[in-house]
């Protein structure tokens, strides 16, 4: 007898052995963006001892669902960071969203 697993519940990282697609197991060098996001973790956690592991992996796996998806794995990184970093009061989500903003205005000029 075969039992349908019950995904009624499921989060979206939790995709319990289920078909998530192709992995691209094609060798790239990273972006200078993905190395700074992976400094920014590694100095929070490693350095400042402001963040854990398990509160990188909390925030990413408490993203929406279509966002979870949709982004790409230093994405979820940036995301995880900008969320703990508010969330410890280090910054404001006003101060971060102006930074953005700023980012953007600059690379668009």
């Amino acid at each position: 007898m075969t039992t349908k697993l019950d995904l009624s519940r499921a989060r979206p990282h939790d995709l319990g052995g289920q078909p998530a697609g192709p992995v691209a197991r094609t060798e790239h060098d990273d972006e200078p963006w993905q190395n700074l996001v992976t400094a920014i973790m590694y100095l929070l956690r490693d350095q400042c001892h402001l963040v854990r592991t398990d509160e990188m992996r909390r925030v990413i796996e408490d993203m929406p669902p279509e966002d979870y998806r949709r982004l790409e794995y230093f994405e979820k990184w940036a995301v995880g960071v900008s969320a703990l970093v508010v969330e410890k009061g280090l910054v404001t989500r006003e101060e971060l969203d102006q930074r953005l903003a700023a980012l953007k205005s600059r690379v668009a000029a």
